[in-house]
């Protein structure tokens, strides 16, 4: 039988003092239980002994008062360990410590039936569960497939919201009674809205107050939004002098079906022109947006946006002539409001790709590209073949996704890509 690990420590200890006489080998032997010294006089002992001195020295200067069991004990293990010399084997330190030739041997432990292997189940498919979409949910997918899974088809995170998203809720309930109560705003003056739409604006920030985390953030969100108001009141009063306009709804659902699928979602507001009788779809956005009509018009023609087109062919499905598609920014208070319209055109037409200006146009074309990639789209989501969901490789997309934590596949941002 093999020798205990705690007695081959002991016996290896021995062989390494008896050639080196090392002071620690020395301490580990007296504080082994095989050194027949209890541990509290062992303690003492190495307690006794002066720095780099060999525990033997306090044992043989007796400068420890024993009683005589432990004395004797002390003494024994002494003489033992002083009689070693580099000579000496193993069946010599057995002899010299009355070491047990081999420890006990241990139970044999009952063999381990090991249960049949599982079957893999068979890989299958995925499809979206919703049996109708919305532009955003497009958006999502070409965003970031991952992301789309998570939040469509597996609800991972409840988003309980922002105080962004209730500073956006509130000021499109506020613009929504405005342009209810004021349907012509070239017919009244810019005073008499700007007074109204901050009364709104403090009625709505009042009914979505107990979604933000505390009275103060309330309070920062509707200043903020007070003072975009004024910028808002003078673009629509220069809007309403230049081309007289007819609000004709705010928060208008949209539905559409595109060869079977079902598309659902909600205009924020229409306009008909008074004058050509063309209908302008506005959308609201209190987020970050493109910077130019040309940048938005290349998201669409990228299959990277589908909001406004969507709305383009659900109002069209309607009866309405649209001739405008426009983002009105309402996220900085310090910027004056400058939509960025696009004019729907039968043709494309040659702008500068490097263009700033927020004007510009789409064709018929584009938007009936991107209504095809639609159904293209929703085809993958529902034909139960999607068995992986890519990770966006746009780092910017992480950075407030929901979902980024539980993510170990995003996308490292380039200023992070050599950080330590």
């Amino acid at each position: 039988m093999r020798p205990s690990g705690e007695l081959r420590a002991f016996i290896s200890a021995a062989l390494s003092y008896a050639r080196q006489q090392r002071s620690q080998d020395a301490e580990r032997l007296l504080r082994s239980p095989y050194s027949g010294v209890s541990q509290a006089a062992a303690l003492a002992i190495l307690r006794a002994a002066e720095p780099g001195e060999s525990p033997l020295a306090a044992i043989s200067k007796e400068r420890v008062a024993f009683p005589a069991a432990d004395r004797t004990a002390a003494l024994a293990f002494a003489r033992a360990l002083g009689g070693l010399d580099p000579s000496h084997t193993e069946q010599h330190i057995v002899r010299a410590f009355n070491l047990p030739e081999a420890a006990p041997a241990a139970a044999e432990e009952p063999p381990i039936n090991l249960q049949a292997a599982a079957v893999p189940e068979v890989a299958v498919g995925l499809h979206a569960r919703k049996e109708h979409f919305s532009a955003s949910s497009l958006n999502t997918y070409v965003e970031c497939r991952r992301k789309w899974f998570y939040r469509y088809l597996c609800a991972a995170v409840e988003d309980k919201g922002s105080a962004a998203s209730y500073y956006g809720s509130a000021f499109h309930s506020a613009l929504e009674e405005l342009h209810g109560e004021f349907p012509r705003p070239g017919e009244v003056s810019a005073q008499t809205l700007r007074t109204k739409l901050q009364a709104f604006i403090n009625s709505a920030f009042d009914r979505y107050g107990p979604s933000f985390e505390t009275p103060i953030e309330r309070e920062l969100q509707k200043r903020r939004a007070q003072r975009t108001a004024i910028r808002y009141v003078n673009w629509l009063a220069e809007q309403a002098a230049s081309a007289p306009f007819t609000v004709i709804g705010c928060e208008l659902p949209a539905e559409l079906t595109l060869e079977g699928f079902e598309f659902i979602g909600y205009i924020d507001r229409v306009d008909l022109d008074e004058t050509t009788g063309g209908v302008t779809v506005i959308d609201y956005k209190t987020g970050a947006i493109a910077r130019s009509a040309v940048e938005y018009r290349e998201k669409v023609r990228a299959f990277k946006e589908f909001q406004l087109p969507f709305y383009y062919w659900a109002r069209t499905a309607q009866g309405d002539r649209v001739s405008r598609l426009a983002l009105v920014p309402l996220k900085d208070a310090s910027l004056d409001v400058a939509p960025i319209s696009l004019e729907v055109v039968p043709v494309p037409r040659n702008e500068a790709e490097r263009s700033q200006a927020t004007t510009g146009t789409i064709s018929i074309s584009d938007l009936e590209r991107a209504r095809t990639r639609m159904v293209e789209i929703c085809r993958e989501l529902t034909d139960g073949l999607l068995d992986h969901f890519a990770v966006t490789d746009d780092a910017a997309a992480c950075q407030y996704c929901a979902y980024a934590l539980a993510c170990n596949a995003r996308p490292i941002p380039p200023e992070m890509r050599f950080a330590r």
